[in-house]
This record gives structure tokens, sequence and C-alpha cells, in this order.
């Protein structure tokens, strides 16, 4: 519990006693009482929080935050809450700068898109805007902003979460009290214009202009194996092929920080067998199988897009994620979708929207299976008809007289007229002595 204690010329002081025992006062200056109760209610709350070891509430992180003057500075001091980071760590570009650096672990690509993010958001908001100034409605802006410049509704949705992710982080630091960008919608990243499935008649194409067995295994590794590149290609050894096995162990850098997720086993499908054995075979391969483009920048994009207008084929519109989502689709035909998730490396749901195509073979298997079972009916048709009169004609005959002129009624073919139905019942009772010989209606005396 803390106190409030009435100092000389209307100032007030907070005494109170931290979890360690000790006596701390906070000199609040002159301030009425009734501002001086609101304070010495946080800092309970405070106390409380830090005592148990748990996170500030919502709404006292919202009332730290929105603390000016020397209040945060003193509180600080008596470790009720962090020393706030100098005023120029406070502003947009500083905060990103420090939080992007920070972060040792980041893969190049990842760096590189959130230099991205950090230049939208710089160039709408400015360097020197402070973060505590920016609101949900500033977020709106440049939203829109970013839709008004032409960029993808995919390309938006990355970039909202991508400052959602860097305010939440601010909100950690207690540098700001909320996160402007929360409750900003971001548009669904799946784009069924730019899905396109590459037929094997195409790839083989493609893989023919190549110029060498490197790119040839490149390409083979994306549409036949349904590996990630450039990552997964380059992190592909000589030692993790199990010819024996006939298995693969695909190393992947992007998964490698989830549990589970450094590595996967996929089969040596026969597609890929002779471009592993050409690369193998080359004196120049180390353990590594692909060794071209390993300490340079090279833009593999760019150049398979050259060999693709060589092999005298349409480009796709994403050059190696659309051969790995034809890879899946094309293994879902033959194999259990958890098995074949299993092998690319993603998950049932991500499959679903992001990998998995309706392509022409599919309506021609359902084209041809339509006109063999229609066929089949057709045929079929008059015959089981015919059938069906036949039972019912001899049931009525059977039933007319029972003199030896009379005809046979036809053994049963299975099909049994409505009428038969509704008699069989009483039948098969009066041949089991059920119903009495005179009949169902009940007896009166005389």
């Amino acid at each position: 519990m803390a106190s409030i204690s009435r100092d000389p010329g209307g100032r007030r002081r907070i005494l109170f006693v931290d979890p360690n025992g000790n006596r701390k006062a906070i000199r609040l200056g002159k301030m009425p009482q009734k501002s001086a109760q609101e304070v010495k209610t946080r800092v309970e709350h405070l106390l409380a929080c830090k005592a148990a070891g748990v996170a500030w509430p919502l709404e006292l992180a919202t009332w730290v935050g929105g603390l000016s003057g020397d209040l945060p500075g003193k509180l600080a001091a008596v470790g009720l809450i962090p020393k706030r980071a100098e005023a120029v760590a406070e502003t947009l570009d500083a905060f990103l700068d420090e939080y992007i650096r920070g972060r040792a672990n980041l893969k190049p690509n990842t760096r590189r898109n959130y230099g991205m993010t950090r230049k939208h958001l710089t160039a709408h908001f400015g360097d020197d805007k402070l973060l505590a100034n920016i609101s949900p409605g500033d977020a709106d802006e440049w939203r829109e902003g970013l839709m008004r410049n032409g960029l993808s509704a995919a390309t938006v949705s990355r970039e909202v979460k991508r400052a959602r992710q860097f305010f939440r982080a601010a909100m950690r630091r207690r540098l700001i009290s909320e996160n402007p960008f929360a409750d900003l919608p971001a548009p669904a990243q799946a784009n069924a214009s730019r899905e396109h499935f590459v037929t094997q008649e195409v790839i083989t194409k493609v893989i023919d202009a190549c110029p060498d067995a490197e790119w040839r295994l490149i390409v083979a590794l994306s549409r036949y194996g349904g590996l990630r590149c450039p990552s997964e290609h380059l992190s592909l050894r000589r030692s993790d092929i199990d010819w024996e096995g006939q298995r693969i162990t695909v190393r992947s850098p992007k998964t490698e920080h989830h549990i589970g997720g450094q590595s996967r086993v996929i089969p040596l499908f026969p597609e890929l067998r002779p471009y592993l054995e050409a690369v193998l075979a080359e004196e120049s391969v180390g353990d590594h199988l692909i060794t071209r483009y390993r300490d340079q920048n090279a833009n593999l994009r760019t150049q398979l897009l050259r060999i693709i207008k060589r092999a005298g084929v349409e480009p796709w519109p994403k050059l190696f994620h659309n051969l790995r989502a034809s890879r899946q689709t094309e293994l879902t035909s033959s194999f259990p979708l958890h098995v074949v998730c299993e092998w690319i490396g993603n998950s049932a749901p991500i499959a679903d929207k992001h990998y998995l195509q309706v392509t022409e073979a599919h309506f021609a298997q359902a084209a041809k299976e339509t006109a063999t079972n229609l066929g089949g009916a057709e045929s079929g048709a008059p015959a089981a008809q015919n059938r069906a009169q036949q039972v019912s004609a001899g049931d009525r005959q059977s039933s007319h007289s029972d003199t030896p002129d009379t005809k046979k009624a036809p053994k049963r073919q299975g099909v049994m007229p409505i009428g038969a139905l509704l008699c069989e019942p009483m039948r098969m009772a009066a041949i089991d002595n059920i119903v009495p010989p005179r009949g169902v209606e009940p007896l009166f005396s005389d």
C-alpha cells in the first residue's frame, strides 16, 4: 500500500515500500489532492504487478504511456517503470532502425522485406514522426496510400502485417500505449489470377533450354521435387541423397526456427534421378550440388525468365512458386493430402489456399468418367425396365387362377412392385399360421 504525505507549501509525496522491503518516496510537487490520489492508486497497481511478476493491464499501460513531464522519470527512478529511451529512439525511423538491426537472426530476404516496409512507413509519416503521435486514423490513411500507389492486395496485406508487428514490439517496450495498426484490415493474400499449373510438357521444354546441368537440376528440383528456391536448392548436399533408400533429405532454412522444421524427407522421384546423376557426374561439383550461385547475389528469377523465353513458352506469373504448387497439385491426385504436405513442407490449410489448383486434366478426367457412367446407365436402363415389367406381370398372372393352364410366374429378379411389397407381409403371415383362416375381421358371436 502507498500513502500521500503533505509537505509545506502544498507539495505532496507518495510513500510506499517496494517488493524488496525498501521505503521509497515520489515527490509530486504542488498537486491537488484528487490528482495525487490518482497517482497513488496507479503506484499501487504498479507495485502489485511488479510483486506478482505479471504484465501491466491495458488500462495501466495506457496511463503510463500517456504520462508527460517529469513524472515518468520519477516513477522510473524508484523502479516502478522502465527508464524511457531518449527522444530520438521514440521517432519512427530511429525505432525501426534499432528494431531491424537488433534482430540478428533474420534471413536476408526477411531483412530486405522489413526494409521495404520501413521505407513505406517513413515515406508516408516522415523520419521524425513520434511513435506515440501515430493514431489509428493515420494508419488507415497509410494503408489507403499504399493502395492508391498501385500495390497489389497481397502486397498491402504483407505491409500491414509487418507494420502491426513493428508497433506491437514498440508496445512491449512501453514506447506507446496502443498499436494503431492493430485493427487495420489486411486483405487476403491469395490471388487466384496468379495461379498457374505448369505442365510436364512445358517444363520439359524449359529444361531442354537450360544452359547447363546445374540449371536443369534447379528447374527439376522446383517442378518435380517441390523445393523452395533458392534456399532449399542451395542447401542440398551430396550426402542428402539416399540412393539405396530412394529418398532425399531437404534442409529448409525458412522453417528451421520451428520445432521439427529443420528438414524434411521426400521420395527420390524418378523425374529427378537423371538430373541429379548429371550434376554428380561433373568434376567441379563439391559437397553442395548447386555451386555456381552460392557466393554472389545472383537473381535466379531473371535467369529463369530468360530460359523460359529461350524455350519459346509463355512465362507464368510466379516463376518458382507456380512450379512448387504444380507439383503439389500433381501429387495430391495420387497420394493423400497429409502425405503430400509432409513432402512439400507446408500445411493443409496453406496448401488449400495457396497451392492446390484445378487443372485441365481434372476436367478431362471428369468428362471421361461422366461419359462412361452415362453410357452404362443408358445401356442398362431398358434391360432393368423390362425386368421390372416382367416381374410385375408375373405377379398379376399368378393371382388370377390356380388352374393348370395358368402360366407360372417367372423367377423374381430382385425388383418387387409396390403392391407386392404391401401384400408380401400378409402372405408370409398366412403361411406361418399367424393370420387365422377366416381373415383379419374381428369375430362376433351370433
